[in-house]
């Protein structure tokens, strides 16, 4: 069932530029696209922004979303947490470039309370292009930002006039303008001519209150035959934590085993999720590197989380503070 919700009239959206595609143009010596926008200008280019919203901006940075971290994730929920405590505020809009928009997102969702809507949109292509995306979409999460409907749910990621829930999210195409999709759910909602509509309502997450973000947290990824040569340099060097993308249901190479085991006998977490795009972690094997093996080792189950999204979360709750028991209850209630 598709629901519809007013807007909020007469309120203040902030906006907080971080740089991407969306505050790109072609750097005419290189040829490269690179951020040269700044958060007045992008709203200049958008001005049927004032139609829908009262908007604030705020200029956080120039950044190529692939140079963000967990760190300046944290630094971004920093300043959106602060305009949410704003009374005249009625939601907050995050432009971020679409390479790791999905884990800001994620981070946002895991660190802020989402009552007051938290919405993150960029674009697919720059400035200069004539195919230009940013207004559109710009526009598009202010509606969304100051709709009604769109309280309670959560961080949001709003492009191509649908509205996804950051923990379901990712890219799926480099290029198309189409990339946004939630595998395992579909959108929450889409935007029209008409309005913001709603199909259904995330469960809220677990927040966390970190006070840094540890960021010695690394992915690893399964392949075929591949050596276990990662995973012994990580227990040298004492990382955080890890987390891996196992094949399937969460099965790791034979090689595996006893680094895995190594890692977690020194209290490194290690976070076990697939690599498949849709589907949970099912612990059925037996055997050196079998998810039932993988699991009486005492790795942490990621469930449905992408190694990116697993990493983020990862981050965050050790900076949070938490040893490895209590990041293994907290995953379990992320992954319900």
């Amino acid at each position: 069932m598709i629901e519809r919700n007013g807007a909020s009239r007469g309120r203040t959206v902030q906006i907080i530029t971080t740089g991407g595609t969306i505050a790109s143009r072609v750097d005419p010596a290189t040829g490269g696209a690179v951020p040269a926008v700044g958060a007045a200008e992008l709203v200049a280019l958008a001005p049927s922004l004032h139609d829908h919203a009262e908007v604030r901006v705020t200029d956080f940075g120039m950044l190529q979303s692939w140079n963000i971290g967990t760190d300046v994730m944290l630094r971004i929920a920093g300043v959106a947490g602060d305009a949410l405590r704003d009374d005249a505020v009625a939601g907050v809009v995050v432009t971020h470039g679409t390479d790791t928009m999905e884990e800001t997102a994620f981070a946002l969702d895991l660190l802020l309370d989402g009552v007051k809507p938290v919405v993150v949109t960029g674009a697919m292509r720059n400035a200069g292009d004539p195919g230009f995306d940013g207004p559109r979409n710009l526009t598009a999460a202010v509606r969304v930002a100051v709709d009604a409907g769109a309280r309670e749910r959560g961080a949001l990621v709003v492009m191509n006039d649908e509205i996804h829930a950051a923990r379901f999210v990712t890219k799926m195409h480099t290029t198309a303008f189409g990339t946004f999709a939630s595998p395992e759910t579909g959108a929450v909602g889409l935007i029209d001519d008409r309005g913001v509509w709603f199909r259904w309502r995330p469960d809220p997450l677990p927040r966390l209150s970190p006070a840094r973000a540890e960021t010695n947290v690394h992915l690893v990824k399964m392949a075929a035959g591949a050596d276990a040569l990662l995973l012994r340099a990580l227990l040298e060097a004492r990382v955080g934590g890890v987390v891996i993308e196992a094949s399937g249901g969460g099965n790791v190479s034979d090689l595996w085993h006893d680094p895995i085991a190594a890692l977690i006998a020194a209290s490194i977490p290690v976070v076990l999720v697939s690599r498949c795009p849709t589907g949970r972690i099912v612990p059925v094997y037996g055997g050196p590197g079998g998810g039932r093996t993988l699991r009486a080792l005492g790795v942490i189950d990621g469930g449905w989380f992408s190694g990116p999204k697993a990493r983020v979360a990862l981050s965050l709750a050790l900076g949070s503070g938490m040893n490895t028991e209590t990041i293994r209850r907290f995953f379990a209630q992320l992954t319900l």
